[in-house]
């Protein structure tokens, strides 16, 4: 499957008055090697395993492979996982016809909070909501695999 999206900062926090869903997440890296990173994600008490590949040029889209694992093996895979876990809350808000997903950092990450939304083409046109901040779509410190070796509280 290909990956197609935009990534954002975000200014401040009225994406919280506009989230009809909220979830938390932690996750870690078997394989954080920016050509190709393997993922273990527990969300609330569901696991799944993906694999993404490398950034096309622009940075707007990869390969990603995701298969729902069981929550033991994850949380036993997690234990195997390279340093440095994400933690995050991650919100929903719809734009239009997309759905922003705003991730809010906790942990050596915190103070960050990073917007995506998923489209159909490169071409296609989101509505950005009053909230977003500069456009940091391809930039590779803010891949949560990067996250993890070069946490936000560093920069």
């Amino acid at each position: 499957m290909l990956e197609i999206e935009r990534k954002f900062l975000v200014k401040n926090e009225d994406f919280k008055k506009e989230a009809y869903q909220s979830f938390h997440i932690k996750q870690g890296y078997l394989n954080s090697h920016p050509e190709r990173t393997t993922r273990i994600r527990i969300k609330e008490n569901k696991a799944f395993m993906t694999v993404k590949g490398k950034s096309s040029e622009s940075g707007l889209s990869r390969f990603e492979w995701e298969k729902e694992i069981d929550l033991k093996d994850a949380e036993a895979l997690l234990q195997l996982c390279e340093p440095g876990k994400i933690e995050k809350t991650r919100f929903l808000v719809k734009s239009g016809n997309h759905i922003f997903e705003v991730d809010e950092f906790y942990g050596e990450n915190e103070g960050l909070i990073v917007a995506e939304v998923e489209m159909n083409s490169e071409s296609d046109q989101v509505l950005l909501p009053d909230w977003l901040a500069n456009e940091v779509t391809g930039e590779q410190k803010y891949y949560n695999s990067a996250l993890t070796q070069k946490p936000f509280k560093t920069w």
